[in-house]
């Protein structure tokens, strides 16, 4: 937020009425209340610009204000239409709002692929978000969507069956039409129809309307996009090969599978040394699919009493087996699968867990529940278990190896404004072998330095400042073992 208001209460602007209120702010923006009919929005002639030459909006559309030795670009708006921050505007009041924030949503990335809206200046008059271009992270179209629909919430629209419970005032079909009128791509198991499908189209004044089109039918479901989907899972490339060979391209693509007998993806074990991102990537995968989702841990269903892990543990794959499609993570696996060699009573009761599992496993795969587990001490783990049937993929992840830091690195800049002469190697050399989540704070810190310098790109003194910020026992601690 800008500390500055550009223009004091009580200024005349040109169309004679006066400055009101600020009600939203940028660092070169800001938007005003009047006491006229109409909402003005106030710009640094430099975003204005900018604004005109990427063509999100038309020069004759932006008035010219003067205060003192300051020279601003105007637009003014009617009431009747939403003129705020995409980030701190609200959230819609009915469908009709919703709407038209999607079609501005999808008008707007016909201009410009790359550019954030998280940020931006919802134009509702003109179809249109304005970027602000700020030194802060790039995020995705879904989430911008999703977070303004629930007001502030930061979810994305692939998480489809959370929206639609932080969204209960609007029924799932409308959610679903508001979605593709954005142009995203629905959600798994989105099969619901619409009568009428959403047009985005310029009217004489040049400004875009959106309409209900009564002729055609709108299919709300993912079928026919299914082969695209795609689980990203950045720094970890192999990892997320496996995720979309083995597990959602078999559940998105289940009509093809079947018909060579394969119903649902098999059971996983994730396995590797701790901070190698085994609970990140199972919690990114959970997310992606937005199935619900069933924890299994020494908190979830330990207990000192006889037979009581047992008949927690029975109880978490029956109300995963009743909510299907659904996941179950298994977490520290080797809490209560480990070998079954003790000849004592706890060892008894032991044998009766992994029994348990034994026998719980096969069936929930075969009741469409995804079953994931992850461990730090693999050798401890029952034979048993790791037989083909139960857990047939055994994977190691290790630490990342250089290739995926620098795949990470590159992914995480992609999204911020950056000086073109980075010198990266240094910094990808003290981050090898060293957790993902330490590559994500650098650049966050390292973003953050930068945006408190008052600087407008990421440059190198901010990314070196942000390495020397890190622990100095902890860099090129562990070598590089990669992933198998």
């Amino acid at each position: 937020m800008s500390k500055d208001i550009l223009l004091p209460n009580g200024f005349e602007l040109p169309n004679e009425s006066r400055v009101k209120s600020l009600l939203f702010s940028g660092i070169e923006w800001q938007i005003f209340d009047t006491n006229g009919s109409d909402i003005i929005l106030i710009a640094r002639p430099e975003l204005a610009k900018r604004w005109i030459e990427c063509g999100f909006l038309v020069d004759s559309l932006m008035g010219e204000v003067k205060f003192g030795d300051d020279f601003f670009r105007s637009l003014s708006c009617p009431r009747k239409f939403a003129l705020n921050s995409v980030d701190c505007g609200g959230s819609p009041e009915c469908k009709a709002d919703a709407l038209a924030f999607a079609c501005a949503l999808k008008e707007s990335r016909k201009i410009s692929k790359d550019v954030s809206f998280h940020d931006a200046v919802y134009v509702e008059q003109y179809t249109r978000l304005l970027p602000t271009w700020s030194l802060t992270s790039h995020v995705e179209d879904a989430v911008v969507l999703g977070t303004w629909l629930t007001g502030g919430v930061v979810i994305s629209t692939d998480s489809f069956r959370r929206l639609t419970k932080l969204t209960g005032w609007m029924p799932e079909v409308d959610l679903a039409e508001i979605i593709s009128a954005a142009g995203l791509s629905l959600p798994p198991n989105t099969t619901m129809r619409s009568k009428k499908s959403i047009i985005c189209s310029p009217n004489e004044s040049g400004r875009n309307t959106c309409s209900e089109n009564e002729n055609d039918s709108l299919q709300l479901s993912t079928e026919a996009s299914n082969e695209e989907r795609k689980f990203k899972l950045p720094g970890r490339p192999q990892l997320e090969d496996f995720f979309n060979e083995y597990v959602i391209s078999i559940i998105f693509n289940a009509d093809k599978y079947q018909v060579m007998g394969i119903d649902f993806p098999s059971a996983i074990v994730l396995h590797g040394p701790p901070g190698c991102g085994k609970t990140f990537a199972v919690e990114r995968l959970v997310e992606f699919l937005d199935w619900p989702s069933f924890s299994i841990d020494s908190n979830s269903v330990g207990s000192p009493y006889i037979h009581q892990t047992s008949k927690k543990v029975s109880e978490v794959f029956e109300k995963a087996i009743d909510s299907a499609p659904s996941i179950v993570v298994i977490d520290e696996m080797e809490s209560f699968l480990s070998e079954r060699r003790s000849d004592n009573i706890s060892g008894l009761h032991h044998v009766e867990e992994v029994a348990e599992f034994l026998r719980r496993i096969p069936e929930a795969v075969k009741s469409r529940v995804l079953v994931i587990a992850m461990t730090n001490m693999i050798e401890m783990i029952d034979p048993a278990i790791l037989r083909r049937g139960r857990f047939d993929h055994v994977i190691e992840v290790g630490m990342p190896s250089r290739k995926e830091v620098a795949s990470l690195v590159d992914a995480l800049l992609s999204k911020l404004p950056k000086c073109d002469n980075l010198n990266l190697e240094n910094i990808i050399d003290a981050l090898s072998g060293k957790a993902l989540s330490d590559v994500s704070f650098l650049i966050r810190e390292a973003a953050r330095l930068a945006a408190k310098a008052g600087k407008t790109q990421l440059d190198q003194e901010s990314l070196e400042a942000a390495l020397e910020s890190l622990p100095k026992d902890q860099k090129r601690k562990n070598k590089t073992i990669g992933f198998a």
